[in-house]
């Protein structure tokens, strides 16, 4: 299975809804391929200029590392020069905080969500409920 834009269209509204839902602070998310490459990104209303390379480094580190945002998060807390590193590889596009999310299909990897507005968990939520409402398997915790 490989994600479509129609499909990362789904997970992007559904993130936006939740967020919502939820009364949280404008949001915005990126749809990557298994290859980090943006497949769609939304925002909503009122966000940040930079919260483009937010949602893309959160879901392209998941993807790049094999592991969720919140993994690479306690990661860098315990190698900070690997992660530095690693950052500076895939040049600056990789945030290590919540909200970037494995996408799976059958367990393989297709791709990840990368959410940034609200506080990071808030963040992650929308993403987990978005990939599983898409009928995918969220990695939230988890590293290949």
């Amino acid at each position: 299975m490989t994600l479509t834009l129609e499909i990362a269209r789904t997970i992007i509204r559904t993130v936006l809804d939740e967020g919502a839902k939820a009364n949280m602070k404008p949001l915005s998310v990126c749809v990557v391929d298994a290859g980090g490459y943006p497949i769609a990104f939304e925002r909503s209303d009122n966000t940040s200029p930079i919260r483009f390379k937010l949602a893309h480094g959160k879901a392209n580190g998941s993807i790049q590392l094999g592991m969720s945002s919140r993994a690479l998060f306690e990661r860098a807390q315990a190698q900070p020069y690997f992660v530095q590193s690693v950052n500076a590889l895939v040049e600056g596009a990789l945030v290590p905080v919540p909200g970037g999310v494995l996408i799976r299909s059958g367990g393989e990897v297709i791709g990840a969500v990368g959410v940034t507005g609200d506080t990071s968990d808030n963040d992650e939520i929308c993403a987990i409920k978005a990939i599983t409402a898409a009928g995918f398997e969220a990695d939230p915790d988890g590293s290949t």
